[in-house]
């Protein structure tokens, strides 16, 4: 079954996997645009969406896929070709990849603070999202990829990814901390950082950091359907939490914040 999974042609081919992925990101955006909120974190339903599933062990258990993949595939299953395959940029993506999904997985979720829990059809679509993306970004990286050095667009994708990535972090921590001391249903206008731009800092830095994911690549398929989806899937969720912080607080209006992009949108 690995080796079928790995042959350079079938429906598990990393392009295949890529062009249906990028098909459902120009699903997913309008539908989540113009759609129902996704109902997790402060939008969390208590009917509807299935059981309730405690937003640390949610956190956890739905993004491990993503690190589990690529760790458990290289140590266990990879061939010698495969293996050999990871050097060079190859090595560089895995790399960001493994990195960013160690902090979301184990690191992250650690740190939260009591709060919504996740319905279960959420969670399920997020486990599964995890595990088609895991296998797609290790498919290609094992088996699909060119073996090429690092070149200049390389650089520049790596510090692209870096400024996300600490985007990311930064603004994780300053919703962490908001939390510290707030009451049950209470809410608080974040600011520091990249949220005197945008209303939704976090999911901003995602965004820079998948983009710079695939720079870094030379715009490999499946890196670009990654930050396409990515994009689909959290710039809908900012415009909600946009939404959010104007209907809750008369004055937000004068902080002159865009939803996602800063200065754009």
């Amino acid at each position: 079954p690995f080796a079928a999974a790995f042959a350079a042609q079938g429906p598990f081919s990393s392009s295949v996997l890529a062009y249906f992925m990028i098909f459902m990101a120009l699903v997913t955006l309008p539908t989540l645009v113009w759609g129902p909120t996704a109902p997790y974190g402060r939008f969390s339903q208590t009917s509807g969406w299935g059981w309730l599933v405690p937003n640390r062990l949610a956190w956890i258990t739905q993004e491990i896929p993503s690190l589990a993949v690529p760790v458990v595939w290289v140590a266990f299953f990879a061939t010698g070709d495969q293996l050999a395959n990871v050097r060079g940029v190859n090595l560089v993506l895995m790399s960001l990849f493994i990195v960013h999904y160690t902090n979301r997985d184990l690191i992250f979720p650690l740190r939260l603070r009591a709060g919504k829990p996740t319905p279960f059809l959420v969670w399920l679509l997020a486990f599964v999202f995890c595990v088609y993306n895991g296998f797609m970004q290790t498919r290609y990286l094992l088996a699909d990829a060119p073996v090429v050095e690092p070149s200049p667009s390389t650089y520049l994708g790596v510090g692209i990814w870096a400024a996300g990535f600490f985007i990311n972090l930064h603004s994780d921590h300053i919703l962490i901390s908001l939390r510290k001391d707030k009451k049950k249903g209470e809410y608080k206008i974040p600011r520091g950082g990249m949220f005197e731009y945008v209303s939704a800092a976090n999911y901003f830095g995602e965004i820079v950091e998948w983009t710079g994911y695939a720079v870094a690549s030379g715009f490999a398929l499946p890196c670009v359907a990654f930050a396409v989806f990515t994009l689909a899937n959290l710039f809908p969720r900012a415009l909600a939490y946009h939404r959010f912080y104007l209907e809750r607080f008369p004055s937000y209006r004068r902080l002159n914040r865009k939803a996602c992009i800063p200065f754009l949108v």
